[in-house]
């Protein structure tokens, strides 16, 4: 649903892996430890022939799922403030610790759990994208029912849909159908 040529990494890996669930099709990839693991050994988080159990993928959702509340504020709807609190319960459980290297620095596990890396690696993005300015285009849609995260490339950042091809097209064409026969329009 989204350009990625001009999608920095840091902000492009946040926004797949809170997309890693399609709310709209009820769509979820991570169904298993299995599936997590696969998920971060591709984007090079978690080293191959990690073992994930139920724990962890029940901590990694309650991550995405947090993250997914920040980007609803950042598309300036109400974040869903449990699922705030759950997902800096969790971080808090996982700490991280700035690391130097010749090429720069990076947040990595102070954690000695299967999952700190993986966590580790997603809020290094986070870090990587505040300090890029590309943390707050991260949003997920105004659709109620869609809530899939992009990227906004917009130049005044008010971007609202995932696709105006298809959200907010829908979106518009019910504002308009509402003001025509006098009902109250969907947010």
């Amino acid at each position: 649903m989204d350009d990625d040529a001009g999608v920095p990494a840091a902000a492009r890996l946040i926004r797949d892996f809170v997309n890693t669930v399609e709310p709209q099709i009820d769509h979820e990839t991570l169904t298993s430890p299995d599936h997590l693991r696969d998920w971060f050994v591709e984007r090079q988080l978690m080293p191959v022939g990690t073992q994930l159990g139920p724990a962890d993928l029940d901590l990694a959702l309650t991550v995405r799922e947090g993250l997914r509340a920040v980007l609803l504020g950042h598309a300036g709807h109400p974040a869903d403030a449990g699922a705030l609190d759950r997902l800096n319960q969790t971080l808090a459980g996982l700490p991280v610790t700035l690391r130097f290297a010749d090429d720069g620095h990076r947040l990595v596990t102070a954690a000695g759990t299967p999952l700190g890396p993986a966590v580790a690696g997603l809020v290094d993005a986070v870090r990587r994208a505040a300090e890029d300015g590309t943390w707050a285009r991260l949003k997920v849609c105004a659709r109620d029912t869609c809530r899939w995260a992009y990227y906004d490339s917009s130049r005044n950042q008010a971007r609202r849909w995932c696709s105006m091809a298809g959200c907010g097209n829908y979106i518009k064409m019910k504002r308009a159908y509402a003001v025509r026969t006098g009902r109250t329009p969907p947010v």
